[in-house]
C-alpha cells in the first residue's frame, strides 16, 4: 500500500531536523494523472477545499450572488473589513442577519487582523468566523427555496442533501462517510485524486454556475481568502487559476487549461502547504506558462526560519 511520503524538509543551519510528510497529485490537461506521491487514491477530509464545491451546489439550487459575494461565499476569509461587510451584504439580501449564522464564536483568522479587534475591544463572533461566508450563502439558498434555516447544517436538510449530490458528480467518487467540518457543516472526504478532479471542473467551465464560480474565484481571490494571505498570491501569479486552502493543510489548485493539483500535509502544518504547491506547479511547468509571475510563485513557496531574528533555514520542497 502507498503511505505518505516526506514533502518538505526542515533546514536550519544547514541541518535537516525534521520532515512534513504528505501526499500530492496533479492531473495533466485531459484530467489523467500526470504523476503523484503517497496517498491520492483513499478518501481523506479535504476541509474548506469543499467550499467552491458547496458553493456550486448553492448556485445551482438557485442562489444568486454578485460574483464578489460568490467569492465569500467560496472563502476562509481573513476577517477584514470587506469580508464582514460582504458576509452581511449575503444575509440582508435574504432578510436574515447574524444571529441567523450557526457558525462558532470565533476570532479573525489573520492575526494582524484579530490582534486589531481584540485592541479595540471586540472579541469573538459569529460572523468573524472564517466560515461565516459560506454559511451566510447557505441561509440565503434556504430563503431562495423556502427551506427551514434553523437546521440547515443537518445531513438530511435538502440543502446538504444538493451539496452531497453536486459533490459526488464533481468528484467522481461516492460519499461513504460524513463527518463535521470546524464550522459545524457536514464535511464530505474525497480522494486527492477526486478532490483535483472537482477542481479540474470548474477551472475549464466555459458556461453556467460552474463558470460563475470560477470567475468569481478568478475576479476576487482576496475576498476567497485575505488580502495578505498565499493563496490571494499564487492565484493572482497564474492568468485564470482557481484554488483553495484547507485546514489541517490541504490544498487544490486548477488552471483553465485543465491541469489540477491537490495536496495534503499529513501533520497539518499550515507553512508546509504552499512550500509543497510551489513544488508541484514548479514540477509540472506551470511556472514556465506564458503570462504567469514565477517569481510570485515561488515566494509563495519560501518560509524562512529564524534563529536570534535572522534567517537560519527554510522549509524547502523534497519530493
Amino acid at each position: 500500500m502507498s503511505r505518505p511520503v516526506a514533502v518538505a524538509e526542515i533546514v536550519r543551519s544547514g541541518f535537516v531536523e525534521g520532515h512534513h510528510y504528505g501526499s500530492v497529485v496533479a492531473l495533466d490537461a485531459t484530467g489523467a494523472v500526470d504523476w503523484s506521491v503517497g496517498v491520492v487514491d483513499r478518501p481523506m477530509l479535504p476541509r474548506s477545499c469543499n467550499k467552491p464545491i458547496q458553493a456550486l451546489a448553492m448556485v445551482r439550487a438557485g442562489l444568486t450572488l454578485s460574483p464578489e459575494l460568490l467569492a465569500l461565499a467560496c472563502a476562509s476569509h481573513s476577517g477584514e473589513e470587506l469580508h464582514v461587510t460582504g458576509v452581511r451584504r449575503i444575509l440582508d439580501s435574504a432578510g436574515l442577519d447574524e444571529t441567523d449564522l450557526q457558525t462558532p464564536l470565533d476570532l479573525p483568522l489573520a492575526d494582524a487582523v484579530r490582534d486589531d479587534v481584540i485592541r479595540s475591544g471586540g472579541g469573538p463572533s459569529k460572523i468573524l468566523m472564517n466560515c461565516s461566508g459560506k454559511h451566510a450563502a447557505m441561509l440565503a439558498t434556504c430563503v431562495v427555496n423556502d427551506w427551514s434555516t434553523s437546521d440547515y447544517l443537518d445531513p438530511a436538510h435538502p440543502l446538504q442533501v444538493a451539496i452531497t449530490a453536486t459533490f459526488t458528480e464533481l468528484t467522481g467518487e461516492p460519499v461513504a462517510d460524513i463527518a463535521v467540518d470546524g464550522c459545524g457543516a457536514p464535511l464530505l472526504p474525497t480522494s486527492l485524486v477526486g478532490l483535483a478532479r472537482a477542481f479540474r471542473t470548474l477551472a475549464v467551465a466555459t458556461d453556467g454556475p460552474e463558470h460563475e464560480i470560477a470567475q468569481a474565484i478568478r475576479l476576487h481571490p482576496t475576498h476567497v481568502s485575505g488580502t495578505t494571505r498565499d493563496e490571494a498570491a499564487l492565484l493572482t501569479a497564474i492568468p485564470g487559476a482557481i484554488g483553495k486552502a484547507g485546514a489541517e493543510s490541504v490544498y487544490a489548485v486548477a488552471l483553465a487549461d485543465g491541469r489540477a493539483f491537490a495536496l495534503k500535509v499529513d501533520d497539518g502544518a499550515t507553512r508546509a502547504r504552499p512550500v509543497v504547491m510551489a513544488e508541484a506547479l514548479r514540477r509540472s511547468g506551470v511556472l514556465d506558462l506564458e503570462g504567469v509571475d514565477a517569481s510570485a510563485i515561488r515566494k509563495t513557496g519560501m518560509h524562512v526560519l529564524y534563529g536570534a531574528g535572522r534567517p537560519v533555514g527554510e522549509i524547502r520542497a523534497c519530493y
